[in-house]
């Protein structure tokens, strides 16, 4: 049997297996490791598992995935992000669609505690939500708003979905994290842009507060708010200013963080035993989920330079179609927002980086650029229906009368945006590069 047909067999037996519903982790390395006994016996299968488990075990920079993640939910459990909604409620309110700006603001700032997308749906949907719907924002601009700047949360940093992307690519987390702060700021100032845009022109869609509302709230309350607003802020800055100075390496600033984080609810009296044991297990759990899904896709991408099957997609790509290299980079991307329409973003990854990411780099692409590129095709396809990740959310999240028609009509004009975005950093690379270059350059 030739080894093009065997990676064949690899690839559709799991997507086959998919089906059944087993976790994705466990899906892939099955596949994985019965490969390798295949091809290399007893000894050569036990042997590849061992090596990609000690693999991840020596990875250093792993550390900072538990510290970023208890950090943010630290954040969101001890209700800090509450204050950050209603300081941007105050300070936003009077501009048309203020409350959805301020809620894209938000989801920045929710992204750079956390970095997983499903944190800023929730807070979006359980603290923006009711409050846009109450102040009479239109519905589906409401939902697609909440949709939309919760996707920055695989793109700023800390995102745990590039941790995964460097695992598998072999670059360097910090500049992954730096590559994903001037594209994601480039996201969410497009956004903003739309929303102001499409607000001014019909106001209805999202109305400014109202003056009775606005004259309600003293000068003293205001900048009382604007105070505790900025604590999350402030928090983030501790974490990463010593880092860009060169002070300390990330995994001490995911430390910092996470001390942060936690002395700051302990200073506004919402730590408690409950908040830490819920914190504790909800980090320890989306950890382990992450290093199996990490050693699963090691253990794939291994069997498949084994097989050789890069240079197969390789050959068709380029001597069968006689593609060029942009012609093969826009379908890569492509094929990612097809998956995306029934896969998750580290299912994708997993499958296809190990045969995508060796082919870049023969097409002489920056790897760190493709890691970005990558992460803003996989928050497209968190919206794209039928199955995009994000719509299920929301509609588990969103009330009775928000359907999934006005879900799936809300998010149209906002992967629009995000398709713009993404254009905008492949013609323009340095927009994603600059900054890693230049700081870890100096």
């Amino acid at each position: 049997m030739s080894y093009d047909l065997i990676a064949a067999l690899m690839f559709g037996s799991m997507l086959v297996m998919m089906l059944t519903g087993q976790r994705m982790f466990g899906v892939i390395g099955f596949v994985a490791v019965i490969a390798a006994v295949f091809l290399w016996g007893d000894r050569g299968g036990y042997d590849l598992a061992f090596a990609q488990t000690i693999k991840v075990m020596n990875w250093y920079p792993l550390l900072t995935l538990p510290m970023f993640i208890f950090m943010g939910y630290v954040m969101s459990e001890s209700r800090l992000a509450d204050d950050l909604y209603r300081m941007f409620h105050v300070w936003f309110g009077p501009v048309p669609g203020g409350l959805a700006i301020g809620t894209i603001l938000l989801m920045v700032l929710i992204s750079a505690m956390n970095g997983l997308s499903v944190a800023g749906m929730a807070i979006g949907a359980t603290i923006a939500l009711p409050e846009l719907l109450k102040r009479s924002y239109d519905k589906r601009m409401v939902t697609g708003v909440i949709q939309a700047g919760a996707s920055l949360g695989i793109l700023v940093p800390p995102s745990v979905v590039m941790v995964l992307y460097a695992m598998i690519a072999r670059q360097p987390v910090g500049q992954l994290w730096l590559a994903g702060v001037l594209p994601g700021l480039l996201l969410a100032s497009l956004f903003i842009i739309y929303i102001w845009l499409r607000c001014k022109l019909n106001p209805e869609l999202g109305p400014p507060i109202s003056d009775e509302d606005r004259k309600s709230i003293s000068r003293g309350e205001k900048y009382r708010l604007l105070l505790a607003g900025l604590m999350p802020l402030g928090i983030f800055a501790v974490m990463m200013v010593p880092f860009v100075m060169g002070y300390t390496r990330l995994v001490e600033s995911s430390v910092i963080g996470a001390l942060a984080a936690t002395a700051v609810s302990v200073f506004k009296g919402r730590m408690s035993w409950r908040v830490l044991e819920v914190c504790s297990r909800n980090t320890l759990a989306i950890s382990c989920m992450f290093l199996w899904i990490i050693l699963a896709a090691l253990a794939f991408g291994a069997v498949f330079d084994g097989l050789r099957a890069v240079d197969f997609v390789r050959n068709l790509f380029m001597d069968n179609l006689g593609l060029g290299r942009w012609e093969i980079l826009i379908l890569m991307q492509l094929s990612f927002i097809l998956m995306g329409t029934f896969l998750d973003d580290t299912a994708m990854l997993v499958i296809v980086a190990p045969l995508y990411v060796p082919i870049v780099s023969m097409l002489e692409f920056n790897l760190i650029w493709y890691g970005v590129l990558y992460t803003i095709t996989c928050q497209i396809a968190y919206m794209t229906p039928p199955f995009g990740y994000n719509l299920f959310l929301m509609r588990a999240m969103a009330p009775n009368d928000v359907t999934l028609s006005d879900i799936y009509r809300s998010i149209i004009p906002f992967v629009g945006v995000m398709i713009l975005g993404l254009i905008i950093v492949m013609v323009f690379p340095q927009i994603a590069l600059w900054l890693p270059e230049t700081l870890y350059n100096r």
